[in-house]
């Protein structure tokens, strides 16, 4: 019979290393934390996808200075957010409450993981999953599945859970020690945040959800998106557009999307590609508008939605138009959209 164990051999002289998948939660600091602390050089990876932290796009530097100042993890932020989208549009073990492909979204990190950790010379996983905790991605059986088919078999490491789960190889081999790992189970956080204390940690992040995918509302936009738009049209930057502000979708097939507070125009500022265009009203007072022109046609379009929401601007309006939000050189003049439109190019 064949082993099917991802299985390595000892290490060699030296320390040993490994990866994380660090999602910034607190069970994914401890995990990565419990092996740190037994001497294991772990370097802890932090995935981002529009869906979830892809508000740290740009700030790469910081968000891992982050996680070494405040929780002593030698973290790299990793975008992924192109292969994710193959990712969820046919996801192979389905989708959750909402559009959310919990356990292929796992076997996929996991597999990105596997890729970092070999060309790093490292040798086994970790990742915070707590069996029981979450009633799709991480069942029993799950958990297996994405050990499973994302190839990592025997080198995935769950230290909050190791005790109620077969012995890996990182156990086996002497890399840590499985009397020092820990045996968590279901959905109170009450034995991690003793845990946490213990190493030290007084502050983290709340249990919420994180992921875009989850939420209602911003999950039947992306849906709708992948229903809606041909695959080869599809495009990762587009989808940051959607789950920003309003968002529109022009009759040319142009995505436009305004800022709907200070924060949101400060969020929409960050996201234009080269050829995007910036609009804003001029001499009233209204939101920021972004628009990825598919064609010309649909600039003077675009204008008459951001006038819907400029009060003061009257039935026409000019509209400045530029690649930066205090660089609007052109102008357009365009009538304020009728409702009938707005809601039908609405997304």
């Amino acid at each position: 019979m064949t082993d099917e164990r991802n299985e390595t051999s000892p290490a060699p002289e030296g320390p040993v290393r490994a990866v994380s998948l660090l999602s910034g939660g607190l069970d994914s600091i401890l995990a990565t934390r419990v092996v740190q602390d037994q001497g294991v050089e772990v370097l802890a990876l932090h995935f981002i996808t529009p869906f979830f932290g892809g508000h740290k796009r740009g700030r790469e530097a910081e968000v891992e200075a982050f996680f070494r100042e405040k929780y002593g993890l030698n973290a790299r932020v990793v975008d992924v957010s192109d292969e994710y989208m193959d990712v969820l549009a046919n996801p192979r073990y389905g989708y959750g409450k909402n559009f959310n492909p919990c356990i292929d979204c796992k076997i996929f990190l996991v597999r990105k993981a596997l890729e970092i950790m070999r060309q790093e010379g490292a040798r086994f996983l970790i990742t915070g999953e707590v069996l029981g905790q979450r009633p799709m991605s991480q069942r029993r059986d799950a958990m297996n599945a994405v050990a499973r088919q994302s190839g990592a078999r025997d080198i995935i490491l769950r230290p909050l859970s190791a005790q109620l789960m077969p012995i890996t190889a990182p156990e086996r081999h002497g890399w840590v020690d499985r009397k020092r790992l820990f045996g968590f189970r279901g959905r109170s956080r009450k034995p991690q945040m003793e845990l946490a204390e213990r190493l030290g940690i007084t502050e983290y992040p709340s249990p919420a959800g994180g992921c875009y995918l989850t939420d209602p509302t911003l999950a039947n936009r992306v849906r709708r998106y992948f229903e809606e738009v041909p695959a080869d049209e599809r495009s990762s930057e587009d989808v940051r557009l959607l789950l920003a502000g309003r968002p529109f979708r022009l009759p040319g097939g142009s995505w436009l999307t305004l800022g709907r507070n200070q924060g949101e125009n400060r969020a929409v500022a960050g996201m234009a590609r080269p050829g995007d265009r910036f609009l804003k009203a001029r001499e009233v007072p209204g939101p920021l508008g972004l628009v990825r022109l598919r064609t010309p046609d649909d600039l003077p379009l675009a204008a008459g939605v951001l006038l819907r929401y400029c009060p003061k601007a009257g039935p026409e309006h000019e509209v400045g138009v530029g690649p930066a939000p205090d660089d609007l050189p052109e102008s357009v003049r365009a009538a304020r959209a009728a409702e009938e439109q707005i809601e039908a190019w609405r997304f």
